[in-house]
């Protein structure tokens, strides 16, 4: 059961989940940390985490864990590798995998963790560095209704939209929905800035009426200002999206489902990577239109 007294253990610092483990602190949780560098941590470590060297010494500390990482080899790597969370974390204790990865991955930890007697849940978000930083994440959940009620309360402390879409591996599968929409529309986004552009309109002026319009979008409103202003720095990386965008593309396929807007929009984005963008925000896709 959460309290106030419980401990939460958080794996993986980069551009959101830094954010999302100082929202934690500022609503008192107590909170233990983990990461590969432990510089990228230093920020939580100096407002009071608990900075621990290895996962399985965190896992052992911790009431709830909460992964959030790159790649699914990463998620393999914390829960199933040498010294991982599934074989250090207590029983009765949750685990919550926020990594966006493959929807089959979860599955099985979900299953694993049950044999143990950890409540297991997948928990992707979306909203970008902004959302992270202001707790208005939407929180995508897949797991059992009892395990979602216990921790929901936490999520909300990270996310202002936290909706359980069904059994394990649910919330990737909507997180994967969800990256589907934004890749064809960040393609639109960047196409309708080259043409206000190429056609000598004030793309600032055409912002300020397609935003509120059917245009409207998290990419037009957040980040169409980010183009302009010349801003490329990453509120979610170029390599991130791509490999979201893969494991969508390949799980479509898996359905046997086309999804020719998605294969599109990641062609597009691996050929920005491969021109050095892959450290680049998502809104770089604009750089291809305008060569």
């Amino acid at each position: 059961m959460l309290t106030s007294n419980s401990t939460i253990g958080f794996i993986g610092t980069g551009v959101m989940g830094k954010s999302m483990a100082v929202n934690l602190q500022n609503a008192g949780f107590s909170l233990a940390v983990y990461t590969r560098t432990k510089e990228k941590a230093q920020g939580l470590v100096d407002n009071g985490a608990n900075w621990k060297s290895t996962i399985a010494e965190l896992a052992v500390s911790a009431d709830v864990i909460i992964t959030m990482v790159g790649y699914p080899s990463d998620v393999e790597e914390v829960y199933f590798g040498e010294g991982g969370i599934l074989e250090n974390a207590a029983a009765g204790n949750y685990v919550i995998d926020m990594t966006t990865s493959k929807p089959t991955l979860a599955e099985k930890i979900f299953k694993e963790a049950k044999a143990r007697g950890i409540y297991a849940l997948d928990a992707p978000v979306s909203g970008g560095d902004v959302g992270a930083k202001n707790a208005s994440l939407a929180i995508m959940v897949g797991g059992e209704q009892q395990d979602f009620d216990a921790i929901a309360p936490l999520l909300h402390v990270m996310g202002n939209n936290v909706i359980l879409q069904g059994a394990a591996g649910a919330g990737q599968h909507t997180k994967l929905a969800n990256q589907i929409t934004i890749a064809s529309t960040m393609v639109g986004v960047c196409e309708a800035i080259a043409y206000a552009r190429k056609s000598g309109l004030d793309p600032s002026r055409v912002l300020d009426s397609i935003s509120t319009g059917a245009a409207g979008s998290f990419s037009l409103t957040k980040l169409a200002p980010r183009i302009l202003a010349g801003d490329f720095a990453p509120g979610f990386y170029v390599k991130h999206f791509i490999k979201d965008m893969t494991i969508a593309l390949e799980s479509a396929e898996e359905m046997g489902m086309s999804t020719p807007g998605l294969a599109l929009s990641l062609e597009l984005y691996r050929e920005l990577a491969e021109k050095g963008e892959e450290d680049s925000g998502t809104q770089a896709l604009i750089k291809l239109f305008e060569e």
